[in-house]
């Protein structure tokens, strides 16, 4: 039988690979889903930790997108779900709308059926892990009761901290998923635009390229940065 943890380098998935090191779990390969939206502090981990890999002679495997992330967000004929015509791309990955996550899921899926499949969903997601168990994967920080608070306080012992711009992503965001998540909330977005201007500019591009706006009726990125103008000239 084949061993595969399925990573996505943030903290949890990064906890959970350290300890199956280290505690010499049977493991034959990792796997990375690469959306190509990903923090660039992500793409550092992940440079740390596959010479590691390669040292100990543990495959290391790279899946992608069925295509370009964003031919898909703006440019793939879509049926309307009245089943009546046509639209182009999904827009925004988030909601009720995760195209990006169902599609993820299901090439990871694919890829380790013949597999035990580490994940690293930790001990305090029971609305995760539950599902994660009935799927018949195994999660080793379940197994030993692995906080969220303890996969971080872990990695950064360890010297793995998500840094841009000098700023430590777990002190802004809740989760250092694709940078263009629907899913981030008021706070992470706010943060977003005070400590990573990049990635905030960049998601003002998107948002110029579709109509449906990011956070809902009213809530496009255009409206959340007159929105958080005001609250700083209200502060002074």
């Amino acid at each position: 039988m084949k061993y595969i943890a399925s990573v996505s380098w943030g903290k949890d998935s990064l906890a959970m690979l350290l300890l199956l090191l280290e505690k010499k779990y049977p493991l034959d390969e990792v796997v990375f889903f690469d959306t190509g939206m990903e923090f660039d502090a992500i793409y550092k981990t992940r440079d740390q930790i596959v010479p590691i890999l390669d040292e100990l002679g543990i495959k290391y495997t790279e899946l992608k997108p069925d295509c370009d992330f964003e031919y898909l967000m703006f440019e793939k004929p879509v049926k309307n779900r009245n089943k009546s015509g046509i639209h182009f791309g999904y827009s925004w990955c988030g909601g009720r709308c995760r195209w990006g996550t169902s599609m993820k899921l299901r090439i990871i899926k694919n890829y380790c059926k013949d597999a035990i499949q580490y994940v690293g969903i930790a001990a305090d997601e029971e609305h995760r892990f539950l599902k994660s168990q009935y799927e018949g994967k195994t999660l080793p920080l379940v197994q030993w009761s692995m906080t969220e608070k303890d996969c971080l306080e872990l990695c950064y012992r360890n010297g793995y901290e998500w840094i841009e711009s000098g700023i430590l992503l777990y002190d802004v965001l809740d989760r250092v998923s694709c940078w263009c998540c629907a899913n981030k909330n008021l706070k992470e977005l706010r943060n977003i635009r005070k400590y990573l201007p990049k990635y905030w500019d960049q998601l003002k591009v998107l948002q110029s390229k579709t109509d449906r706006p990011m956070k809902g009726e009213g809530k496009s990125v255009f409206d959340l940065e007159d929105r958080f103008s005001k609250e700083g000239v209200m502060k002074k």
